[in-house]
């Protein structure tokens, strides 16, 4: 019943309903924790490719390249450079290149 707390109706107060909404929730909790991975990589990558095509370059050529010449910076932190430090992502690209 502590779990049910805040919910809305009989879900938070009849023990049948609050076991079954809980239970149910705790499976939309488990499944949204792995999707929300694949979320964030979605957009990482949607933010690495608006950066390499202002440069001229796909995001297949400009991760190919990155990985080719070792550096050693993951999607979360290029995109972070492409959308807030354009200038430092833009030295990235000319390494590569």
């Amino acid at each position: 019943m502590k779990q049910a707390k805040g919910f809305f109706g009989r879900r938070k107060n009849v023990w049948t309903v609050a076991k079954n909404a809980v239970e149910k929730a705790m499976v939309y909790a488990y499944r949204d924790r792995r999707t929300k991975k694949r979320n964030f990589r979605a957009l990482w990558i949607a933010r690495i490719n608006a950066g390499a095509r202002l440069h001229g370059m796909s995001y297949s050529q400009f991760m190919g390249q990155v990985k080719a010449n070792h550096i050693e910076l993951n999607r979360k932190v290029l995109a972070d450079l492409a959308m807030n430090h354009p200038e430092a992502f833009k030295a990235i690209v000319d390494k590569v290149k």
